[in-house]
C-alpha cells in the first residue's frame, strides 16, 4: 500500500496494466453487476438537471424505469447507485452500431451537449473507491469481463494508474496524480 495525501493506493493501481478494449467486452461493465453505479448525491442532482438533454437517448425501458422509480436507488449496502433495467444495463446505456454498450452521459458530455461527465465511479473503473473515516482507500477491481483490456494494457505496456489519468485527476487533481507518478518511479527504481 501507498499512501498518497490521505488516500492508501493498493499495490495493482501501479502493478497491473490495462487499457479498456471495448470492441472485445463491448461494454460489459454497464450491463453485468449486482446494482447500478455508484452516485454521489451531487451527481444524482447534476444528472437530474440534464436529463431532458439525454432523454431521446435512452432506450423506451430505461424511460419507463425512470418514470417509475427515478434515475436512482438505495442498494442493498444502502448507497446510492443508478437505476438499472430488468437488473441488468444501467438506465443510462445505449447501444451503437456494432452492438457496443456506451454510455449517453458520457456521449452528450463528449459532443459538447452538456457539461456534466459520467459518473466518476463510471469513470475511474476498474479503480473502485472506499471512504472510510480518515483515508479514501483506492483499489483495482478485478473482474473477468476486462480480461481483454488486461491482455492489451500488458501488449502496450500501459499500467492502470496511467490509463486512468483523466479520472484519477477529475477525482483528486493533478498535485495528486503528480505524486502517484512519483511514487511509481520510486517503486520501479526499487526493483531494478
Amino acid at each position: 500500500m501507498i499512501q498518497i495525501a490521505n488516500t492508501l493506493l493498493s499495490d495493482d493501481i501501479f502493478e497491473a496494466q490495462f487499457i479498456c478494449d471495448l470492441c472485445k467486452c463491448k461494454g460489459q461493465c454497464c450491463v453485468d453487476g449486482e446494482s447500478g453505479a455508484p452516485l454521489t448525491r451531487e451527481e444524482h442532482d447534476q444528472i437530474e438537471e440534464i436529463l431532458p438533454v439525454i432523454w431521446d437517448d435512452l432506450s423506451p425501458k430505461a424511460q419507463q424505469l425512470i418514470s417509475e422509480q427515478g434515475i436512482s436507488y438505495n442498494d442493498t449496502d444502502g448507497e446510492l447507485v443508478t437505476s438499472i433495467v430488468n437488473g441488468e444495463e444501467c438506465v443510462f446505456t445505449y447501444y451503437d452500431e456494432n452492438g457496443i454498450c456506451k454510455c449517453a452521459i458520457d456521449t452528450a458530455y463528449r459532443e459538447g451537449r452538456i457539461a456534466v461527465q459520467k459518473p466518476i465511479s463510471c469513470h475511474l473503473y476498474p479503480i473502485r473507491l472506499t471512504d472510510y473515516a480518515n483515508y479514501t482507500a483506492v483499489n483495482y477491481h478485478q473482474w473477468s469481463i476486462c480480461r481483454p483490456a488486461v491482455k492489451l494494457g500488458r501488449k502496450e505496456g500501459v499500467p492502470l494508474y496511467r490509463f486512468l489519468r483523466e479520472p484519477l485527476i477529475r477525482r483528486f487533481g493533478e498535485e495528486w496524480y503528480n505524486e502517484v507518478c512519483e511514487a511509481a518511479t520510486l517503486l520501479e527504481k526499487s526493483k531494478e
